[in-house]
């Protein structure tokens, strides 16, 4: 165990190598922000993935502890597999996850840490990623590319679910 695992292993990792800090901003309220992350019926409309991936869930624990498994197929039909636990959920102002790439063999890639931290700006959540663990530039630059494109889809996800409440004169059902 490493010196900065607390006593369950469940711990952040030392941060070594290159890191990642992209902070961005939603017309939402920070609930929402974070079901949206969280709630299994939310993560199903916009996937949580870049724009054009589409996502299939083999485990989802959203629990200190609990392990998730999900594979990302591109838009050119390649599937990526991604796995890891969860270490911190602090609802509805923290989540903290491992994060894995499985190669193409099914054995494990370098794991990372991502801390995503919400917070409240009046009617808007600033949502700031935290990424630390890369093993270079390179994997960091593809992983902003990455978050950032998922980023513009939860953007477009809670635009459409705020357009939806806020109609008054829309049908009911």
């Amino acid at each position: 165990m490493s010196a900065s695992a607390d006593s369950t292993g469940l711990g952040a990792p030392a941060t070594t190598g290159p890191e990642l800090h992209i902070t961005r901003f939603f017309d939402a309220p920070r609930e929402l922000v974070f079901q949206a992350w969280t709630d299994p019926e939310h993560l199903k409309r916009w996937e949580n993935a870049p724009v054009g991936f589409t996502v299939t869930t083999v485990k989802s624990e959203i629990r200190p502890g609990g392990e998730y498994k999900v594979c990302m197929r591109s838009p050119e039909g390649v599937d990526h597999w991604l796995q890891g636990v969860y270490t911190e959920v602090v609802p509805p102002e923290r989540l903290s996850f491992t994060h894995r790439w499985l190669r193409a063999n099914g054995t494990p890639g370098v794991e990372t840490h991502v801390t995503l931290t919400f917070a409240d700006r009046g009617n808007r959540t600033e949502l700031t990623l935290h990424q630390t663990g890369f093993d270079a530039v390179a994997s960091r630059d593809g992983h902003n590319l990455g978050w950032n494109s998922t980023f513009d889809r939860l953007a477009g996800y809670l635009a459409g679910l705020h357009a939806h409440t806020s109609n008054p004169h829309q049908a009911q059902s």
